[in-house]
């Protein structure tokens, strides 16, 4: 799965708004049940599609709004679903036997007979790869899963395990899901980038805005709200943030845009990006959030963002 590889994708998706996904971390804890069918609503209604949670996102409870949203608006053939397992509790690692029954609750929990995409959540070394993605394979050639990818692994663990599922005639990892952003760069680009780019599939980018702080709302301790969501951003208050946000207000005056959605669209200029993966609170979040499809970072901008962040 590529930037440009919607065929491959169960449902038809609109391309430019695939590149967007809404976060389901925050539904069920720090947004409720009406607050995630708002925001939930203000995606679709502008064109987004793909939902991204996990099993253990609120104990589950991600899982459960995401999927009583999808059959009250009667979307399910009109939306993406990627859901991760591997550290629920009642279903933790990726053993076989854990892998099915967090795959049927997943199901259970999201109100429909398949998951677009499953991911493995974490490298859980313990486990054979063999093992886990035979148990994925079984998963897929029931109909239960579309398509398989990895949260959090390294790049030498995802070239391992597209060894041993060539070798066994197992399911490859069609992408990987990973913290990227501004503020995340290195891990990325030096360990996983060379790894995607050989194995010709794609990155879905987790926290693209550093937990808030690329969108200037945060610039001493006391701006950040005392909660476990934002609580990372305060990591980034110091010289090298601040050089970041000095680069992104010059990018987001020339074109006329939010911090955010600039912050955005660095993210999706970068090779084998295919979505970053965002989170929202409110339907006036959404809105911002989607406007940063549509803008293209010329190549100075791209050039001073990319300075200020090295």
């Amino acid at each position: 799965m590529t930037p440009n590889d919607d065929a491959s994708t169960s449902t038809a998706l609109p391309p430019a708004r695939f590149r967007l996904a809404i976060d389901g971390s925050i539904f069920g804890w720090a947004s409720g049940v009406e607050a995630t069918a708002a925001v939930l609503d203000a995606f679709y209604d502008a064109g987004g599609r793909l939902i991204s949670t996990a099993d253990h996102y609120a104990g589950g409870r991600s899982e459960v709004m995401i999927g009583n949203w999808v059959r009250t608006r009667k979307r399910r053939s009109q939306v993406f679903l990627a859901t991760k397992i591997g550290r629920h509790p009642d279903a933790p690692g990726l053993s076989a036997h854990s892998i099915a029954a967090a795959a049927d609750a997943c199901l259970e929990r999201l109100q429909t007979d398949h998951i677009d995409l499953l991911s493995f959540d974490g490298d859980h070394p313990q486990t054979p790869l063999e093992e886990s993605l035979a148990a994925a394979a079984a998963l897929i050639d029931s109909g239960k899963v579309r398509a398989l990818s990895a949260s959090s692994y390294s790049g030498a663990r995802l070239l391992q395990a597209r060894q041993a599922a060539d070798e066994l005639g197992l399911p490859r990892f069609r992408a990987v899901f990973s913290p990227y952003s501004l503020m995340t760069r290195r891990p990325v680009e030096n360990d996983l980038l060379p790894a995607v780019s050989t194995l010709g599939i794609g990155i879905f980018a987790r926290l693209p805005l550093a937990n808030g702080f690329l969108t200037g709302a945060y610039r001493s301790q006391n701006d950040v709200p005392d909660s476990v969501m934002f609580v990372d951003a305060a990591q980034h208050l110091g010289r090298a943030g601040f050089r970041v946000l000095k680069a992104l207000e010059q990018v987001a005056s020339e074109q006329g845009a939010s911090l955010g959605a600039c912050a955005l669209a660095w993210v999706r200029s970068r090779p084998n990006v295919i979505a970053p993966v965002v989170r929202a609170a409110s339907a006036d979040q959404v809105a911002e959030l989607v406007a940063s499809v549509d803008i293209v970072l010329q190549p100075h901008q791209l050039a001073a963002l990319d300075r200020a962040s090295e």
